[in-house]
Parts: C-alpha cells; structure tokens; sequence
C-alpha cells in the first residue's frame, strides 16, 4: 500500500509537470485570420495579427495536405529591415524554440526565397527554399538570457523572406544542460526515430515537451543513407522506463533498429558542419534475451577516443530490460558528411540496437548591443511608444539597425548616431559614452538639456527647432571632441558656458 501510495505521489508530480509545460507553449500561426485549437493535437494556436505589423498573410497552395498551420504563411517585404517577434521567456530556463517554413506554390517569384534568420543578435539560419512542397523545420535550445527574446527575419537575397510557424517550448529542469549555455545555444541539426512505423514525425501529445522526432523511414538525399545489410526493425508494446535526463518519449523508445548482421550503419549530412556538437544516442533492450544471450557493441565511426572503446551492454548499463540508456557525447567535432557505425563485439550473440538520435551543434551566442545604449534608446520609444519608428524590435544594431541610429562595428555594438526621433531628451543619454553624433533637430522636445558630461565622443550636436528651456550645461563646453553644436530656435536661457565661445567650434 506505500509503495502503490509513492507511485501515486510521483505520478501525480509527473502529470503536474506536463500539465504546467503545456500551458507555457506559445505556437502562433504566422499569416492565420485568427486563433484555433488544432484538433489533431488539442494544442491552441494564435494568429499573429496582433502580434506583427508588418508584411501581409499570403494563402499556400497546400498540396501535401500539411496541417493547419500551414494554410497560410507571412510575407516581409524585400528591404534592409528586420521583422521580428518578440517571445516572452523566464531568464535561466531552457527553452527549445523552433521555426518553420513552407513556401507552396512559386507563384510570380523569379527565385525561391532565400533570407536570414536571428535569435537576438545571433545569426540562427539562413533559410533557403529548394523544394516549395517541403516543410522547413529549424530548431534550437537556448537558456534564456532575458525576459524575452527576438526572433527576426531579414536580409533576403532572393524572393520574399516569409515564416509560417513560430513555437516556443519550456524544458523541464536540466534537460539539455551543458557546461557552455552562457556562449552558446544547441542548433539542432537531426533528431531521429528508428524503427518507426512510418513516416509520420513524433510529437506532442506522444512528446510532452513537442520535440520533433522525424521518422528513419523519411528517405531524402542524403538523409540516413548506406544503410548496413542486416538492419532490421523491431518494435514492443512494453512500457519503457524513460526516467533519466532528456526524457525521449515513450513512444519512441518502444522502436528500434537492430543490426542482424552485427553491424549498424547509416550516413548523413548535418548542415552547418563541420563544427562542435553534442550528441544523444538512445537505447532500450525491448527484445527478450535468452539466459545465455547479450547484446554488446561499441561505437567505431567516428572514432571518438573516450567513447569509441566503451562498450555498450544496454540491459547493463540501464539496469534491466525496457529502460532507457542515453550516453551523450558532451563536446565532440563532426563533418558535415557523417558517418556512423555500431560494430557488435566478439562475445555478443546479438547486434547492435540503437532507438533514437539527437544532435545539435554548439552555436556561439552573439553579443548584444550595449546595455547601456539599450536602456537609452528603450526610454527613447517609451515616449512615443504609438510612433513606427518606435517599434522596429529586435537587436538596435544587429542584424540590422534601426533606421534612427547608426552603430559600430565594435563587440559588443554601440550607438553612435542617433537622428529624427520625438519625445523628451531622457537623462540616461549620458550613458552614450561612444556617441558621436547626436541629431534631434525639428522634433519638438521640451524641458531641460539633460547631463551629458560623459559623452566624451560627441563630435557633433543638432538640438535645433525644438521646444527646450533652461540652462545650457557648462559641460558642453568641456567635450574634448565636440565640434559642432547647434541650439537655435529654442527657449534656452541663461549664459552660455565661455568655454563654447574660445574653441573652434561651430556654435549657432
């Protein structure tokens, strides 16, 4: 009866968890006319109409029957701007957060499109459409840096940039923790179902975190190709016990492909490669093993020194039949063309068996524009928060800037031009200490000129044609690199600081 109680508790406590994940998924429906729940997954969907400004829903010739997110898509237009959704986060929790892309029919474009896609700052894909029939998934697990974070489109070279889906899943605890979360993100590049019934992919509800598990029969070029002589598929219907950090569904450790022939192989490309990547391979022992039978292989391409003379016993290593055993490779390097095999051993009567797979590549994490310039230019838009120019999202600098600023080039970008914006002069612009032009005339601020003794770049100053009043700050006149400062048609008052009328500077 304690331990039917304990069994009780913890499932309870699993369920709760599931339950709390599910209600956090935000999935918006890029182009859709308004919200739905989909029926296939009892997930709810929300139209991005009130979510994007910008571009124009577009309806997709549909010929594969995709799901209903796929009905529509959202066109940008084809200029030097960012679109970008902003999705709210919880700072430190891991998050898959994952993209796609179906074009449909080409229409009257010249070019399939061809654009950029960014996570903040960091460049997360260039999305190239090849096939206009074909859904274009990209994913990546990231911590967090922040209350939100900005996925933007931009940059086309060819086409009309567009996105489809735009989903955000929290991750339960540790789930896909690694010792380099602060500089990099996980770029997932294959995460594979073998075994699988068909071709269909494994998601939520069977995923209760909604990864994609693509299914190994999905035959494409160069996609789980070479495939060993002797591979076999083997299913069960037991329960397998899943309990351990990356919690793969059930569903999909219940299959497997099995290397009769004592081999198991299979090649593939991995876009983006050659790079640093962490790997998953999964195993359960779903088939029943005689009293005097094993099964015990090793890993022998790529040869990966502190792995590759490990040898795998899954019902050892798992502690018994149907439980998961997942060794993960934390920080291995792969070529774009991999090629993997599992090699039975001399004293095993059974192949290799491997379930599933998962990797990503370590993307570094690119710097933001300054926190400082940031906090600027966010009091900037919070005076004129209805105005366009207020609401471009996304990075300031990267990857492209807004149309009001100019940045650097340096890591991380500052701010040093900033022109043809309303509101008031907020005090934090003394923070700007890399600003070098500084051009608000004809935009009707009032009140005082704040501080600006730190801004030791400014070269030059346009203040003109505004409403301001007060003093002009003596410490104008001590900018070592001040060279032009113009004040007219305003209602300052007071002397002007002598220092302005003994330098060589414009002053009008």
């Amino acid at each position: 009866m304690a331990f039917l109680s304990l069994f009780l508790v913890i499932y309870l406590c699993l369920a709760s968890s599931v339950l709390c994940q599910v209600s956090e998924f935000i999935s918006i429906d890029c182009g859709s006319p308004g919200n739905y729940t989909d029926p296939s997954t009892g997930l709810g969907w929300v139209s991005d109409t009130g979510i994007m400004n910008h571009g124009k829903s577009v309806a997709v010739e549909n010929p594969s029957g995709y799901s209903m997110q796929y009905e529509r898509r959202r066109d940008f237009p084809i200029d030097n701007k960012k679109y970008c959704y902003t999705l709210r986060t919880q700072e430190r929790r891991r998050y898959l957060v994952r993209a796609t892309f179906l074009y449909g029919d080409q229409g009257n474009e010249d070019a399939y499109p061809k654009f950029e896609m960014y996570l903040d700052a960091t460049e997360w894909a260039t999305v190239t459409i090849f096939d206009a029939s074909r859904v274009y998934v990209y994913e990546v697990i990231i911590r967090a840096p922040s209350s939100s974070i900005d996925v933007c489109i931009c940059c086309a070279t060819t086409g009309s940039p567009f996105i489809s889906t735009l989903e955000l899943r929290p991750l339960n605890l540790s789930m896909y923790a690694t010792n380099f979360e602060d500089n990099f993100f996980l770029k997932v590049a294959a995460r594979v179902n073998f075994g699988a019934p068909s071709k269909d992919v494994v998601r939520y509800p069977d995923d209760p975190y909604d990864r994609i598990w693509e299914s190994d029969l999905d035959q494409r070029q160069n996609f789980l190709v070479d495939k060993a002589p002797g591979t076999e598929r083997i299913n069960t219907t037991k329960n397998v016990d899943i309990r351990t950090r990356e919690y793969p569904p059930v569903k999909v450790m219940q299959t497997a492909v099995v290397g009769t022939e004592g081999v198991l192989s299979y090649r593939l490309n991995l876009e983006g490669f050659p790079a640093n990547a962490r790997a998953y391979a999964y195993f359960a022992e779903i088939e029943n093993l005689g009293p005097n039978e094993t099964r015990k292989f090793k890993l022998q391409q790529p040869y990966i020194p502190d792995y590759s003379n490990a040898v795998v016993n899954i019902a050892e290593n798992a502690n018994g039949s149907c439980r998961l055993y997942e060794p993960s490779y934390m920080n291995v390097t792969l070529n774009f063309v991999l090629s993997f095999s599992f090699v039975k051993t001399h004293d095993s009567t059974r192949g290799p068996l491997l379930s599933a797979i998962e990797i990503s590549k370590y993307q570094v994490i690119a710097a933001k524009t300054d926190w400082k310039d940031v906090t600027v230019l966010t009091a900037i838009c919070s005076m004129s928060a209805e105005s366009a120019w207020a609401n471009e999202g996304g990075d300031p600098c990267v990857p492209a800037h807004w149309e009001w600023i100019t940045c650097s080039s340096t890591i991380p970008p500052r701010i040093t031009k900033i022109q043809n914006v309303k509101g008031q002069i907020p005090s934090e612009l003394n923070n700007m200490e890399e600003l070098t032009e500084l051009w608000l005339d004809g935009n009707f601020f009032s009140g005082q000129l704040p501080d600006m003794s730190n801004m030791i770049n400014l070269r030059i100053v346009h203040l003109e044609n505004n409403k301001l009043s007060g003093p002009l700050p003596s410490a104008l006149g001590s900018l070592p690199n001040l060279q032009e400062l113009y004040i007219q048609n305003n209602s300052f008052t007071g002397e002007i600081p002598p220092a302005l009328l003994t330098r060589k500077v414009i002053f009008r």
